[in-house]
């Protein structure tokens, strides 16, 4: 095993036909305006320590997307819940490359939309419409991440969607929502279409838009669009070729999909390790390329 099964041990999500979670009410969101909890020096210092531990992974998740070459200039999102009842989560500040995000300028808002300390920055609408409501609906989701790389929007244009070419893709094997293109993402009344076609997978295709993965901590979300993206550079290279591709049978692709995702499999081992160490040898490789995601 090598560290793409990094995804299988620690945090499986359910298996395809297992009962879904519960999905509460979308609120309907307004437009940023005044923060209902103004920042000060005062109220930075008093955030929780598991929130400015969330901030420091998110920062470090934010680098590792542009260090990997899965940005789009400041657009895309990655987004995380914090913990408690107020329902407020992190994203990215509209404006900034992801490689000057850190710990300390993510935006808090709420699923309203209303920023709930000061910042500078607004959120990008679309953004919103779709982390927002992926949050409400999936209480797994502690974060969204979305992308759109040149493989994955190849993809994402193509009617038969993933392949099962390698084991990477095979991660996804029926475990991949598809959601079809409405525009860019500014209509609330897309968000209810959008959770429905995600369902309870833990990754979905945006057709004619990009890729997008969820995942109960920002380094379980990482590690599933690393490989997302992975499987979609791989097809499109395969596809190339030209050459006549060739498909595993169906029992197989479940046995790996299986195997990758931490649901039982019985095969003669497993790798219950692999995730932990996936994503610590990451966090040390955000520290070296970027120092200061924890500022």
């Amino acid at each position: 095993m090598t560290t793409e099964a990094a995804v299988r041990a620690v945090e499986a999500d359910p298996a395809p036909g297992a009962p879904q979670p519960a999905r509460t009410t979308l609120t309907t969101p307004t437009t940023p305006t005044t923060p209902t909890t103004p920042t000060t020096r005062s109220t930075r210092s008093t955030r929780s320590t598991e929130e400015n531990r969330l901030r420091r992974e998110l920062a470090a998740v934010y680098r590792l997307v542009a260090h990997f070459r899965m940005t789009d200039l400041i657009f895309t999102h990655i987004s995380v819940r914090l913990p408690g009842p107020e329902q407020h989560f992190l994203i990215n500040p509209y404006g900034l490359l992801f490689e000057e995000i850190t710990a300390s300028n993510l935006v808090k808002t709420d699923l309203a939309g209303n920023p709930v300390e000061e910042s500078p920055h607004p959120v990008n609408p679309a953004g919103f419409v779709i982390h927002s409501a992926v949050h409400a609906a999936r209480p797994d989701a502690h974060c969204v991440l979305h992308t759109h790389t040149r493989a994955g929007c190849a993809v994402a244009a193509q009617q038969g969607g993933l392949l099962p070419l390698n084991q990477m893709s095979m991660e996804f094997h029926r475990r991949l929502g598809y959601h079809d293109y409405e525009g860019v993402a500014l209509n609330l009344d897309e968000q209810r279409r959008l959770v429905a076609d995600l369902g309870g997978h833990p990754a979905m295709i945006l057709r004619n838009h990009g890729l997008l993965t969820v995942g109960e901590t920002p380094g379980r979300a990482f590690l599933r669009m690393y490989y997302l993206e992975r499987a979609c550079q791989i097809q499109t290279t395969a596809q190339a070729t030209g050459a006549p591709l060739v498909l595993p049978a169906a029992e197989v692709c479940e046995l790996t999909a299986r195997q990758l995702s931490g649901e039982a499999h019985g095969s003669d081992l497993q790798d219950d390790q692999a995730y932990g160490l996936a994503w610590a040898a990451l966090l040390r490789l955000a520290h070296r390329i970027a120092p200061d995601h924890t500022d």
